[in-house]
């Protein structure tokens, strides 16, 4: 597309174009990275070059900003995906949570948040927020590497009615993902840049 943010040059590590070639025929692994592999190279389009004002400005009073999308979509993938291998969160490590103005709370994801509670993530710029999504990303992907048809079947919560398998859950993050991620895009046209 003419004009278009990946016209102006690559200012991350992300692209499609380097997220294609790793496929190399279809199976559950593949179709997967595929899919999640789209999350990190359009976040970075949302936020390249963006201020840290830009990323608390919301588009419309009581909006989401740019910031707290792009932070949310992060921390469901990264609580998610933890909580599937049984490890910590990456958000509970490292310096992530004083860098967007939060604590480390695991259990805070932005489900819920009220505008208060949004205008409280004040991320220090578009690094913060791509390294974290870059450090979730890594460890999604090398989960998804490994798997199989029959992992897809797997019950991993029994909290829901029919119970949730791995499968289901795998597409409902990178469900919330993209649309997050989609609505990170039109806020950033909102901008005017």
């Amino acid at each position: 597309m003419a004009g278009s943010r990946r016209d102006r040059g690559p200012s991350s590590p992300w692209s499609l174009e380097s997220v294609v070639p790793r496929v190399q025929s279809m199976d559950t692994s593949s179709l997967l990275l595929e899919l999640y592999g789209r999350i990190p190279p359009l976040a970075a389009d949302a936020v390249d070059g963006l201020s840290s004002e830009d990323l608390c400005r919301p588009p419309a009073p009581g909006a989401n900003t740019i910031g707290w999308l792009v932070w949310h979509l992060a921390r469901v993938q990264d609580h998610h995906i933890s909580e599937l291998l049984g490890t910590e969160q990456i958000w509970a490590g490292g310096d992530w949570a004083r860098r967007v103005g939060l604590t480390p709370d695991p259990t805070n994801t932005g489900y819920g948040h009220t505008e208060e509670e949004v205008r409280a993530v004040q991320p220090d710029g578009p690094a913060v927020l791509l390294e974290y999504l870059a450090e979730v990303d890594a460890r999604t992907s090398a989960m998804l590497e490994g798997l199989g048809p029959d992992d897809l079947d797997r019950v991993v919560d029994r909290r829901w009615d029919p119970p949730v398998t791995l499968g289901v859950r795998l597409v409902s993050v990178a469900d919330d993902c993209l649309q997050h991620v989609g609505q990170a895009a039109y806020a950033r046209g909102a901008l005017g840049d």
